[in-house]
Parts: structure tokens; sequence; C-alpha cells
């Protein structure tokens, strides 16, 4: 069940990414939120330069056009409180007429750290007197009691990284809560895809989130069964045909090349007709090894065979067929090399004798089959790395690549010649796959030095 901690794992992620990219978006609506407001010394500064603007001659105050024009772009009026009399000496033409003329010192304190009659006001220092700058009321808000506590401030990052991260754990638990009954509904729903292609029956209660997607791997689970319960009858009975068919076909099939003997031996008949029964002896002998093949084959791919396993000497095997092949070839048309070193005596493996000898023997055969003209055989045992391999070449006819590709990838190898009395039925190869692939070993095909046919056997060595 590793893709359920992996799905946890991105779903956290995500909640992370998305929370991490969330506060950096704030920042920065933040800063240019903050970039386009009024800086908080703008103000101030203004008050300190209407203060600094300000002259005094012969006829009173005056300020100079630039700041009378920035001060009516603002909408801002200002006084002049002068320092001997707390009264008002100057002041704009747009005075409000709610703003007094006088002050005391409690007047002064109040105006420079809040607001005249709920007009934000800002002051500005001069030799002989106090510029005052107000606003319109909806302007600015001033804090009139700006003091904070040393140790909070001193303490305020500690303070927000505690709460920051307070605010993250209360995130991720109302997501965790939110996504546990999903989290629910997904694990047996990956556990039942797991298993579908194991071939295991899958059942998953058709409720949650998910429902709709169960209904459907139930329905999947149940059709695979159905499917694969059909396939099995099918194989059983194909089985069970290509056995009975086997087993009907051998009893004539003996009367006939019993018969054809006979005949083929009678020096009664003339020379034409005791060629003819050879020919229906050779034939019925090809006939009576497709049988035998088709059936071994059979009981191979559904594990009908009974093997008897067991530690042999591959070299010994090997020799014993090669041994039996050399006493059979009468006409020295196929002779057989034995290119095995003469140091490698022993090459234990664990196998079933028998069935090894007919894999040697079907390699074996086909070099002589595919070879009418004859050619000799290269058979060669070795051991390396805890592995013995058998090799078995010609120097015959060969093969294509095309026609190298074709067994290489086909299934059953079934190949025939246009001739039909020398069709070739192609299970030897397979025969020879299903049984390597039975004691864990493999079978390669491929072209030699010689120009010819080659087949190597490797299965893992018996310690």
């Amino acid at each position: 069940m590793k893709s359920l901690p992996k799905l946890i794992r991105r779903f956290v992620g995500i909640l992370v990414l998305s929370a991490i990219l969330l506060l950096l978006l704030n920042l920065v609506l933040l800063g240019i939120i903050a970039s386009a407001s009024t800086p908080n010394a703008y103000p101030w500064k203004t008050a300190q330069e209407l203060a600094e603007s300000l002259r005094r001659d012969g006829e009173g105050y005056h300020l100079p056009d630039a700041v009378t024009q920035e001060l009516k772009e603002s909408d801002a009026w200002a006084i002049f409180i002068d320092n001997a009399s707390m009264q008002v000496v100057w002041q704009t033409d747009d005075l409000p007429e709610t703003v007094p003329m006088s002050y005391s010192a409690s007047d002064i304190a109040r105006l420079t750290r809040g607001y005249i009659d709920d007009y934000p006001t800002f002051t500005g220092e001069a030799e002989d007197g106090l510029a005052v700058l107000g606003y319109p009321k909806d302007r600015f808000w001033k804090h009139m009691w700006p003091s904070w506590d040393y140790q909070f401030i001193a303490n305020l990052p500690k303070t927000m990284l505690s709460v920051l991260a307070v605010n993250a754990a209360m995130v991720f638990l109302i997501y965790m809560a939110a996504n546990t009954r999903l989290l629910g509904s997904v694990r047996p729903i990956i556990d039942g895809i797991q298993a579908l292609p194991e071939g295991e029956a899958v059942y998953i209660k058709e409720k949650g989130l998910l429902c709709e997607l169960a209904m459907s791997i139930n329905k999947t689970s149940e059709l695979l069964q159905s499917q694969s319960s059909r396939l099995r009858r099918k194989e059983t009975a194909r089985a069970n045909w290509i056995a009975g068919v086997s087993h009907d076909i051998r009893t004539p099939l003996s009367m006939v090349m019993g018969y054809a003997g006979q005949l083929r031996d009678d020096p009664h008949l003339t020379g034409g007709e005791r060629q003819k029964a050879a020919v229906i002896v050779k034939q019925s002998e090809r006939m009576r090894n497709l049988i035998n093949d088709l059936n071994l084959a059979s009981r191979l791919e559904y594990n009908m065979q009974p093997f008897h396993l067991r530690k042999v000497n591959l070299v010994a095997v090997v020799r014993q067929v090669v041994v039996d092949f050399m006493n059979l070839d009468i006409s020295g048309t196929h002779p057989i090399e034995w290119e095995t070193e003469e140091n490698l005596t022993v090459c234990p493996v664990r196998a079933d004798p028998d069935l090894m000898k007919r894999a040697i023997s079907n390699l074996i055969q086909n070099c002589v089959n595919h070879n009418e003209h004859g050619c000799t055989i290269y058979v060669r045992v070795t051991m390396e790395n805890e592995r013995c391999t058998v090799t078995v070449a010609d120097d015959g006819v060969g093969a294509s690549q095309e026609q190298m590709e074709t067994l290489s990838r086909s299934p059953h190898y079934m190949v025939c010649d246009e001739i039909t009395t020398e069709q070739r039925h192609g299970l030897g190869l397979l025969i020879v796959r299903q049984i390597m692939a039975a004691h864990g070993g493999e079978a390669e095909i491929e072209r030699n030095a010689y120009g010819g046919f080659t087949v190597n056997l490797g299965m893992p060595a018996e310690g």
C-alpha cells in the first residue's frame, strides 16, 4: 500500500505550497497597497514646509504661491499661532468656521497629537509661532496614544512566528479532518486496483465519496473472474481434447505403421510398391512424433506434466544424448562435434533428466530435419557465474533475419514448408522453451559464426 502515503504527501505538499503562495501574495498586495497610499510622514513634512515658508513683513504674513497651490490641491487649510499671544495671527482663506482662533497649552498638545473639531491636524515649528495644517475629516486617521510596551515590541518577532505556527497547525488540522473521509474511501479503492492484476476476486463496499468508482471496480472484478473461469474451462477442454485425440489416434496409427512396415519388407512386391510403403512408414512416424509433441506441449502448458526434479550432472545428460544420436547417424551425414572443455566434467543442476534429454534431443533433431543434405552439429556445455549453458549449433542452411525475429517473437513456432510432404510443425522449439521455463531457465535463438542456427539453453547451477 505504497501509493496511499504518497497521496497523503501530495495533499500535504499542495497544502503547504498553497499556504506559502497565499502568504507571499498577501505580502505583495500589502506592499502594493501601502506604496499607493499617502506616506505616514507626508503631512508632517508638509506642515514643517509650511512653517518654514511662511514669511512676515510690514503688512503681515505671506505664503509662497507654490505652497499655497499645494494646500489647495490637498484640500487643506492652515493657521499660524503666535507664541506670545497664543492667538491665530494668520490663516488660509478656506479656514472652517468651527476652528478656534485662540489656544491654550493643553489645546496645543491636543491638536498636535490629534484633531481640531475632527479635522486631522499636523504641526510645523517656526521661530515665533506654530504652524497648524488641517486636512479633510476623512483624509487621515491618527493614533493619539502612540506608546507600546517595550517587551511587546522586543518579543514581536517571536510572537508573530508563534501565531503563524498556531495558524498553520490549525489550517493543517482542518485540512486533514476535511480529507480524512476522502482518504478512507481511497484506501480500499487502491487495494482493489492493486489486486485486479493478480487475478484476485475484489469487492469494495460501495459507500462514501467514491462509491461510483468502487461500483465500477466491483463490476470489473466480476467480469475478469467470469472471463478467467471461462478461459480455464476452455483450456481444460482443449487439453482434454488433445489428450483424447492423441490416445484415439495411437492405436490405428500403430496398425498402419505395422502393416506398412510389413509391405515395405515384403520381397514379393515390386520396388515401387515397397517405396510407397516406406513413405507411409516415414510419414506415420512423423505423425506419431507430432502427436507426442502436441500432447507433451499441452501438458507442459497446463502444468499437467509431472516433474521429477533432482540434482543431475548436465554434462553427463548432454553427452548421453549426443552418443545416442551418433549411433543413429549410420550414413555420417550429420556428424556431431563435442566442444565441451575437457576439464569441465561436472555441471550440477536441479532438473528432470528425462525432460532435459527431450529438450536437447529436439534441438539436435531440428538440426537434422532442417538440413537434409547434411551438416555438422556442434554441442557444447559451459559453466560461468554459477550458471550452466548448453549450446546446440549447426553449419547448415540457417535462417534469415526475418525468420529469426519470427521465431523469437512467436509463441507457437508453427512453421510450414512449401512442400506438403515435408511440413514442419515447429513444436520442437516450443517444447524446449516450455521445459526450460519449468526449470527456471531460458532458451535463446541466434545465428552463429558458421552461418547456421544456434540455440543456447541456460539454467542456474545447483550449489
